[in-house]
């Protein structure tokens, strides 16, 4: 892999991965595309999961300050100091299981049975009508709060985007205004929550990637370029999207999925 490489790999995942249109749909049409050995691109991932990671407690490092807060009063038995934040935290919390328990147990499993470029357009195309669906019901909002239950339901969309080509931000966002939560919050808690999956996320991969020793094959250089290009493009992009969806609904990506979808299941 070659240095300009890294910096296109690194700006692809910092793009993909906060735009709803899926960061691993893409990584596995470029790999049929131009060749790539993702097994060889372990090491470098990792990387990219850093540097997306940072992108979002930097964007969001008021709320992740005071959910820190929040957590050393819980853990100091200080009930009193109760805000919102510990709220946000529980709903987070509930909002990761889903996840936690499917990717634990058979998320190997549903990356390999999705891993073809023709069924990821297809997922691609398919998850669409979500979005399409979300913003529909997303008009009649009133504008409601997050509860256990709606954190809960979010969840269940997030365990979805375990399928290549879902978009776990798309997903999780749809889940919002489908519980008739305005775009803005939507927006919002899907990247909250989407921190500790991410971290999750890299952390596996790390783990994978030293036991398999892949580190030894990534080039300090390369690593150091991905990561910088993937946290810088993810920061603008989250503050693209974040302005975006004030006034816009996610139907550009939907269309912009259902077009990707169709050509990459009729051409690749």
């Amino acid at each position: 892999m070659t240095l300009f490489e890294s910096i296109f790999l690194g700006a692809i995942q910092g793009i993909t991965e906060f735009l709803p249109i899926s960061s691993s749909g893409h990584l596995i049409i470029l790999e049929k595309l131009f060749g790539l050995n993702v097994e060889s691109l372990k090491g470098f991932d990792v990387s990219l999961h850093i540097g997306t990671l940072l992108a979002i407690l930097v964007y969001f490092r008021e709320d992740v300050l005071n959910m820190l807060k929040a957590i050393f009063h819980i853990v100091m038995f200080k009930f009193n100091k109760y805000n919102e934040y510990t709220k946000l935290i529980a709903f987070i919390f509930i909002g990761t299981i889903p996840a936690i328990i499917v990717g634990g147990t058979i998320g190997g499993y549903i990356d390999e049975i999705f891993r073809d470029a023709r069924v990821v357009g297809a997922v691609m195309a398919i998850t669409s009508l979500l979005f399409f669906y979300a913003e529909y019901i997303g008009k009649k909002s009133k504008k409601e709060e997050m509860t256990g239950l709606k954190a809960f339901f979010i969840g269940l969309f997030q365990m979805l985007a375990l399928i290549p080509g879902v978009s776990r931000s798309g997903a999780t966002i749809s889940g919002g205004l489908i519980n008739k939560m305005n775009r803005e919050k939507a927006a919002r808690f899907s990247f909250l929550l989407g921190i500790p999956v991410i971290a999750g996320a890299g952390l596996l991969t790390a783990f994978h990637t030293a036991k398999d020793n892949a580190f030894a094959v990534a080039e300090l250089d390369h690593m150091i370029a991905g990561f910088v290009v993937s946290f810088i493009v993810g920061l603008l992009v989250i503050s693209f999207l974040m302005k975006y969806l004030k006034k816009h609904s996610l139907n550009v990506f939907a269309y912009y999925r259902l077009i990707v979808g169709i050509a990459v299941v009729a051409f690749l």
